[in-house]
């Protein structure tokens, strides 16, 4: 009889090649090649917020504004995409209201993503809060594109009769583009994901299928992965990875298309 496999997928620098940036408030300086969780983590008390926009949108307003009257203005919502101690959207809501953060911040961080990525599959803002001294440390900007063998994974997979999720930190706006190229239904797809919530996709779908498998590259899979049957963290972006990361996982690959081999030998 045939076992009901499910593999879950992080999305940035599992299913995407990753060009991210930050700008550090105090000093002003631009940081390239950061990962947001790896600065959340930086210090206890931080939170990744992250902007339901369009970068279009925060283009059309005034580089000057104030973030949070960008915020209010525009009713733009905002989610806690990780946090590295239980946070409260509204804590983090305050954080940026007493902060001088400007769109033109947020802009410049965006600018350098979308200068160095041309070809990018989509671009996101965020914010890092910080309950400590009641900061904003940074503002980031994201961009992705599907690494160059994604789409022939995931078809393998599918082929195989495996059942495809998607567990990001990302917004449902971006993961819906991101599911729409590689044919995953936006029902298994769950955005916003902190880290507890992923472990809990995975405690979830284990009661459905005999194996479940968490694929991962960033921190904030920490707790899926040992949740998983099989956890898989994913070295293809290029960057060094958390000891402390790769060592919560049962398996580390170079290239996605790896899962493949891991499936068949189940």
């Amino acid at each position: 009889m045939q076992k009901r496999i499910a593999v879950v997928f992080d999305s940035a620098g599992t299913l995407l090649h990753m060009y991210r940036v930050a700008k550090d408030i105090v000093t002003g300086n631009i940081i390239t090649g950061v990962e947001s969780t790896a600065l959340v983590a930086q210090r206890k008390g931080r939170a990744l917020i992250v902007l339901h926009t369009e970068p279009a949108v925060i283009l059309s307003v005034d580089r000057s504004m104030r973030v949070i009257d960008f915020i209010d203005d525009h009713g733009i919502a905002i989610d806690i995409s990780c946090a590295s101690i239980p946070f409260s959207l509204d804590e983090a809501y305050d954080i940026i209201k007493d902060s001088d953060i400007r769109v033109g911040d947020i802009l410049q961080v965006v600018d350098v993503v979308k200068f160095h990525c041309p070809n990018i599959f989509y671009v996101a803002a965020g914010i890092i809060v910080d309950s400590n001294d009641h900061s904003v440390p940074y503002v980031l900007s994201t961009g992705g594109r599907l690494f160059h063998d994604t789409k022939e994974t995931i078809d393998k997979l599918k082929a195989r009769g495996i059942d495809i999720y998607i567990a990001s930190g990302d917004s449902r706006r971006n993961l819906r583009q991101l599911a729409g190229c590689i044919d995953v239904p936006m029902e298994r797809v769950y955005d916003i994901a902190t880290t507890r919530e992923k472990a809990r996709i995975i405690l979830d779908l284990k009661e459905k299928y005999d194996w479940v498998l968490m694929v991962g590259d960033g921190l904030n899979d920490i707790l899926a992965l040992r949740a998983a049957d099989i956890g898989v963290v994913t070295l293809q972006q290029g960057d060094d990875r958390p000891e402390k990361l790769q060592s919560s996982a049962d398996m580390i690959i170079m290239d996605i298309s790896e899962v493949i081999g891991i499936v068949d030998s189940i």
